[in-house]
């Protein structure tokens, strides 16, 4: 809201203010601009309801003023003065007709406005006009809400008594009474309640009206809810207040009154019998909260007075006292434990409350736990003790407290770890200097063969890293990865403050770890240029030579390139002269820049001179495929601009596939990338070793903008690859449908045939696609099948694409259903083969002949038994006219066939063909 000066407002404005009427009357006479708007589009009307000035009203509306405008939040006049609890106003502007449903941008109506701020006469003048005095705001709310929100029984009263739906809820299922109760305003909730306001009722997160108060401290309504539920009880009534009743997460009213610190209604729960030592569903009972709680030391009290359970575990096994150690309420854990805590229960962690205390720094809750007995010996989690998480951490004073109790300064962890481990890693040198005064061996090594001064270099703890080194600690010591200090501090010191100490106390950059990499490596896979600064001024000589000995293929230029990190790349390459160095692989810098599209990257290496049509081993690939590959269009755009030779050469350079960068690039469905290459004239018909060209590709991928990029060059749509496919054979076997149609409008349809003789119907019927099928029936004006015999409705019918055949039975009519391939096969011979029953039964509903016999002689019942289709052997044989005794060249029936493979691993499936023709014999 922008905050205005009066005096600076026009004359008009001014006068509605001060409520000179006689004043404004002047400036209509004078021509004053009735509907003038501000910043925030008020006008003159607005100011005058606001102000409650009846007369001026009318004279504005009177002399043109609109009566219903808005201001940039959407207020009318009318809501203003319902604002200002001007009845006469209101009443002024009704006269004129203002909109009474006129709603802000909150969708507030004037009567939400009159309800929200007690304007009862405002209301009075309002409601006779309303259809609905339950209509909602953008919250859900009703202007009883408001009401009962703010406190205002009169206005409650009258709501109710001209309809207001005392149970209507908002977006958060909440009712006026949750508002009421949990602001406090009794007299609203007897209103509510005596108007038949459900006591028990619950918002989306099962809220009761009694939770809400309970919440807030409200005690005057917990009390009158709680004796209205025994009221209404004892008259039989079916509402009632549930004093346990859960919320969404299992709390009840004590639990949130607990988790509040509200004593005195936790007090007035437990006088009226609630379960003191119910669970919500993290196992939590109120004495958790209450443990926890900034303000929950009396209700702990009052809770354990009632006899509260100190020692039940929540699902995370942890107590009360977990609870008091993990906050730090020292005075409540002598509470507990005076009542009986167990001290030194163990959570499912395996920590002690002395541990959760330890690991947050609760030096007061330390000495009280270990003043009673906590056993600071015992292990937590990953076998810790409470000294190992203070250290972790960094408590100095909670380290002191625990040393005092006569610790084994060295005792370590699972993983082997000392305090000095935790205490190094979690860097507070105050914490390291204690441990190291107290007898910590710093040379000592955790199951990964790492002392302290690993860790402290790990986390690039400057301070540590000084006083183990000074200490004496091994800088050139190796871990079980080979690893040393000055490895994990190149990996992660990006100031090189902590690298430039250790190779200043004689660390050696050229150590490798077990994968041959050194320090440079990881300095430069984490982009530290001020390390490999520091690594190359003290070492170059020294990693140049060894890196043509013993060093992995991957290079700092490797890493720098692939992380993008162009700056290091810029450094190393002052030091390095290759730049097109390989890796394992042959990959270079460049191409795995291009590959990962660091684009600054890509062009500091070419700056250097880094070649752009070099393969790697494996692919063959060049930098070009890499960013073609993942679509980084503005690397090929470097590395086309930067190539030398022939444009065409680089654009249309081949993989080890004879892919060139355009079929990667569509393949992979980037748009931009195909553009690009496009708009260097790459080669649309360059084809890889299987002929396929890159229209082939986006077809079978579905890349459609790809495709629509390769039509717009005029492309051969049909053209073969080695297998005689064309991009429309891809498109329909992989059920592109918006692809057939492009491919289809851009070249005339030839239905070609690929080397087996399928055609792209035969393929989309092959593998279900109805859709594609459609399409290529609609564009086929013969509407007959060509190509191989073996016709789509033989493809489709032998997949159980029911859809399919039924289109071609549709189109073609039933002269298809017995079709003969070229070995004498029907349609049905296909279905029945493959056990497809539901194919077959429309086949034979379209005049599917049961007898024919392929050129073995086999009808299709004898192709079922012999493969052992049990489904289709009971259907052929429940069809009118079937022949059981027909016989093929060997003369063998369809019970010959099926006893013949009664024997095989499937032989099961064949006795059953059996057993049927049998019977039906």
């Amino acid at each position: 809201m922008v905050i205005q000066q009066l005096i600076d407002e026009p004359p008009l404005v001014q006068a509605c203010f001060h409520g000179d009427a006689d004043e404004v009357r002047a400036l209509i006479y004078k021509k004053e601009d009735i509907n003038y708007q501000d910043v925030e589009r008020r006008s003159p009307i607005h100011a005058a309801a606001h102000c409650g000035e009846a007369e001026i009203v009318n004279l504005l509306i009177l002399s043109g003023a609109r009566v219903n405008t808005k201001d940039s939040r959407w207020l009318t006049p009318l809501h203003r003065a319902c604002a200002a609890k001007s009845e006469d106003t209101v009443r002024m502007l009704l006269k004129h007709s203002a909109d009474v449903n006129a709603r802000d941008k909150n969708w507030q109506t004037p009567l939400h406005v009159a309800a929200a701020n007690n304007a009862i006469g405002c209301a009075e003048a309002l409601i006779p006009l309303l259809s609905n005095v339950n209509v909602s705001d953008r919250a859900g709310r009703t202007a009883l809400h408001h009401a009962a929100f703010n406190g205002h029984t009169d206005m409650v009263v009258l709501l109710l008594e001209k309809g207001a739906n005392v149970n209507a809820y908002d977006r958060l299922d909440r009712r006026a009474l949750h508002y009421a109760s949990c602001m406090g305003h009794v007299e609203v909730v007897k209103v509510l309640v005596n108007h038949g306001a459900e006591l028990n009722c619950k918002d989306k997160k099962m809220y009761t009206p009694l939770h809400a108060a309970a919440s807030s401290g409200q005690i005057t309504v917990v009390k009158m809810l709680l004796d209205l539920g025994v009221e209404s009880v004892s008259k039989l009534s079916r509402t009632y207040v549930d004093i346990d009743t859960p919320n969404y997460y299992g709390n009840t009213p004590l639990h949130v009154a607990c988790y509040n610190g509200q004593d005195v209604v936790v007090n007035e729960l437990l006088t009226f019998g609630t379960s003191v030592n119910i669970m919500n569903h993290r196992g939590q009972t109120p004495l958790h909260f209450a443990a926890a709680s900034s303000h929950g030391a009396l209700c702990l009290e009052l809770l354990v007075n009632e006899g509260a359970d100190c020692n039940v575990q929540a699902k995370d096994g942890r107590t009360p006292l977990h609870m008091t150690a993990l906050h730090g309420r020292f005075t409540r854990a002598q509470t507990l434990i005076q009542h009986g805590a167990e001290i030194d229960c163990e959570d499912k962690d395996g920590n002690t409350p002395l541990h959760i205390a330890a690991r947050y720094g609760h030096e007061l809750l330390i000495t009280t736990l270990i003043a009673n007995g906590a056993d600071h010996t015992r292990r937590g989690i990953n076998g810790m003790l409470p000294l190992h998480l203070a250290a972790l951490s960094g408590f100095v004073d909670s380290c002191q407290k625990l040393i005092s109790c006569g610790f084994e300064i060295d005792a370590v962890d699972d993983n082997g770890r000392t305090c000095l481990h935790a205490a190094a890693c979690g860097g507070n040198i105050e914490c390291l200097d204690l441990l190291m005064r107290s007898g910590a061996d710093f040379h000592k090594k955790d199951h990964y063969g790492r002392t302290a001064l690993h860790y402290a270099s790990s986390q690039t703890n400057y301070q540590c890293v000084l006083a183990l080194v000074a200490a004496g600690s091994d800088v050139n010591l190796r871990d079980s990865r080979g690893c040393t200090p000055l490895h994990y501090a190149a990996a992660t010191d990006a100031d090189g403050k902590c690298v430039e100490h250790l190779l200043h106390n004689r660390a050696d950059p050229t150590v490798h770890d077990n994968n041959g990499f050194d320090a440079l490596h990881y300095a430069a896979a984490n982009g530290h240029k001020l390390v490999i600064d520091l690594l190359l001024d003290l070492a170059r000589d020294d990693f140049v030579k060894r890196r043509k000995k013993t060093s992995p293929r991957t290079t700092p230029l490797h890493l720098a390139a692939y992380n993008g990190h162009h700056q290091a790349l810029m450094v190393l390459m002052n030091h390095f002269v290759d730049v097109d160095v390989g890796d394992a692989d042959g990959r270079t810098p460049l191409d795995l820049a291009s590959f990962k599209g660091h684009v600054d990257s890509v062009e500091a290496l070419i700056l250097q001179g880094a070649t752009i049509i070099v393969r790697d081993n494996k692919t063959k690939r060049t930098p070009l495929h890499s960013a073609a590959y993942n679509g980084h269009t503005e690397c090929l755009r470097l590395l086309i601009k930067n190539s030398l030779g022939p444009r065409s050469d680089v654009v249309d350079c081949q993989d080890g596939q004879g892919r060139t960068p355009l079929m990667i690039a569509v393949a992979n469905g980037h748009t931009d990338s195909t553009l690009l290459l496009l708009s260097y004239a790459s080669n649309i018909g360059a084809t890889d070793i299987h002929q396929r060209t890159a229209l082939h590709r986006g077809a079978a991928n579905g890349h459609e903008e790809c495709v629509d990029a390769l039509l717009h060059h005029q492309p051969d749509v049909n053209f073969k690859d080695a297998r005689g496919r064309t991009a429309l054979h891809m498109a329909a076997a992989c059920g592109h449908v918006g692809m057939l149609g492009a491919l289809l409008q851009a070249g005339q349809f030839s239905n070609p045939l690929d080397n087996k003789g399928f055609t792209a119907l035969h393929w989309a019927c092959f593998n279900g696609h109805d859709s594609c099928v459609e399409l290529l029936m609609e564009h086929d004006e013969t509407q007959k099948f060509e190509g191989n015999l073996f016709t789509p409705l033989h493809c489709a019918v032998y997949n159980d694409n029911e859809t399919c055949a039924e289109l071609l039975l549709d189109t073609l009519g039933d002269d298809i259903v017995n079709a003969q391939d070229s070995k004498g096969r029907t349609p049905i011979h296909a279905a029945a083969y493959n056990d497809q029953v539901e194919c077959l039964q429309m086949l034979l509903s379209h005049g599917g002949q049961v007898n024919n016999s392929d050129q073995s002689g086999r009808t299709p019942i004898m192709m079922a038994a012999a493969a052992g289709q049990s489904g289709a052997v009971e259907l052929l044989l429940g069809t009118s006219g079937i022949n059981l005794t027909s016989q093929d060249k060997d003369k063998n029936t369809a019970l010959h066939l099926a006893c013949k493979h009664v024997s095989d691993k499937k032989g099961d499936s064949h006795t059953t063909c059996a057993l049927l023709i049998l019977e039906t014999c």
